[in-house]
């Protein structure tokens, strides 16, 4: 379920910050001629564990999303106690696929910018541009152990990475 543009959530200005690094990296990854999705995890003690853009593009990988590519960073150098205590932030809400990937990570925690249902008006209705319908928290929810999920955030500055990007 989506949130009202009236519901947006506040963050603190550690938790913008980190959103708004996630933001920069989509429009970076854009800017190399790939989709406008970026994710950065950062552990407990502010340190910065992964940064990612989506590169599918560049590499003809599908599953080249920004999260899922951030996750491959991070999980052979974290465990999964300090992965736990990690937020992953994404610079829009993370599809079925990362939020799969985040799960199986063991993050504890995840903010994003622009959700899933704004992102599908960019988008439009090209069957190689649409996504699987269901929310991450649908993916959360069923998780045996607590993902706290904050978004959307920071709306209007998330949109931006779009304007343009998609293909009529």
């Amino acid at each position: 379920m989506s949130r009202h543009d009236s519901d947006e959530a506040a963050l603190n200005e550690r938790d913008a910050g980190y959103l708004r690094r996630a933001i920069a990296l989509a429009d970076q990854g854009r800017q190399r001629g790939n989709r406008p999705f970026g994710a950065v995890i950062v552990g407990a003690d502010d340190r910065v564990l992964a940064e990612a853009w989506c590169n599918t593009t560049e590499t003809g990988d599908c599953t080249g999303h920004a999260e899922t590519s951030a996750i491959r960073l991070a999980s052979p150098q974290c465990s999964r106690e300090e992965l736990a205590q990690a937020t992953l932030y994404s610079s829009a809400e993370p599809c079925v696929m990362c939020a799969g990937a985040i799960f199986w990570a063991n993050l504890g925690r995840v903010v994003f910018g622009i959700d899933a249902v704004a992102l599908r008006d960019f988008r439009g209705e090209r069957l190689d541009q649409r996504d699987a319908e269901l929310s991450c928290r649908d993916v959360f929810d069923a998780s045996p152990s607590r993902i706290e999920c904050i978004g959307p955030a920071l709306r209007e500055e998330a949109r931006q990475s779009h304007l343009g990007a998609w293909k009529d």
